[in-house]
């Protein structure tokens, strides 16, 4: 081939390659969506006071304590899938229009009640920072579209641990653990042949008196529980019902963790004497007796997922 034409061609080539193309094919990368930014920042500052008092929560409550790290969580698992992501993705108007309209809803309820109900803390926040995560997702469909919202959706969805309980959630789910709790130890007592009395809350005990108090009904760590069961769940399987069946699982798991703790403090005190009440184990051994929840956790996972494997299909007989 003359060096003239091979010129010619490579030219032609690189005149194809660098051609521009139309904005309609032209790939967008979600991460820069214009306008987003800007509207996170309104968003942030329309809701920096109950930010600022969420963030004084988290540091004064215990059950509230890992709040602040649950955006970055959320962030963490967008950026892992940042790859797979959708280049293209039109805005979704409709699923937009009904989370705003969903967040104007639930401010509109708080500013009424308001007038005539004195909240609590833990209500007023619960109220807005709810209104805030559905703010925050009628932007993503709006910004990003329905594809995209949809490949983050259990990031985005994560977030909901970010919203405190009402105080009537927080009473009631602590009353549960309570008296599940209660029913628990009443039943490992009553194995281990200790002579007990069991009052509702209150165990009689050869030398000393017990009573569940809320604080102890082990709520924090239930809930920590049932986060790593979620993460867990969307990381290692892919079947909804094995997924919502690890997340179960951490109910009967939390109640037979507390009400095993309850025992073990109560054979203490009747071994030891009621000063094992003041001991370590009872003011601070709740992150060993979580240790001993994953015990059966991790087993339940591993056989959730192999069960979610599909099995060879046997072959036809001819």
């Amino acid at each position: 081939m003359p060096v003239e034409e091979l010129a010619k061609l490579t030219a032609e080539k690189t005149e194809i390659a660098f051609e521009p193309q139309p904005p309609s094919e032209r790939k967008k990368n979600p991460a820069l969506q214009p306008g987003f930014l800007p509207a996170m920042t309104i968003l942030a500052l329309c809701f920096s006071t109950p930010i600022y008092h969420l963030l004084q929560l988290a540091a004064g409550d215990e059950l509230y304590s890992e709040i602040p790290l649950i955006p970055f969580v959320s962030l963490y698992f967008v950026w892992l899938q940042r790859k797979n992501l959708p280049r293209i993705s039109e805005s979704a108007l409709l699923p937009a229009a009904v989370f705003f309209l969903g967040g104007l809803l639930i401010m509109a309820i708080y500013w009424f009640a308001a007038r005539s109900i004195s909240f609590a803390a833990a209500d007023y926040l619960a109220f807005n920072i709810f209104a805030l995560l559905l703010f925050f997702t009628s932007a993503c469909f709006f910004f990003f579209g329905r594809k995209i919202v949809h490949a983050v959706a259990f990031p985005i969805g994560l977030l909901i641990f970010t919203v405190p309980f009402p105080e009537f959630l927080r009473h009631w789910l602590e009353t549960f653990l309570q008296f599940g709790s209660a029913a628990v130890a009443g039943f490992f007592f009553k194995l281990s042949g200790t002579p007990v009395f069991q009052d509702g809350l209150g165990f009689r005990l050869p030398g000393i008196s017990l009573q569940v108090a809320p604080e102890c009904s082990g709520i924090r760590s239930s809930l920590v529980l049932l986060i790593i069961s979620l993460v867990a769940g969307w990381i290692f399987l892919r079947s909804p019902w094995r997924r919502a069946a690890l997340a179960l699982a951490v109910i009967p798991l939390a109640l037979l963790r507390n009400g095993f703790r309850i025992f073990v403090i109560g054979q203490l005190c009747v071994r030891s004497g009621p000063q094992m009440l003041d001991s370590w184990i009872h003011r601070h051994g709740g992150p060993l007796f979580f240790i001993l929840s994953l015990i059966p956790f991790f087993p339940l996972l591993l056989l959730l997922k192999k069960s979610g494997r599909t099995n060879p299909k046997p072959p036809t007989k001819k």
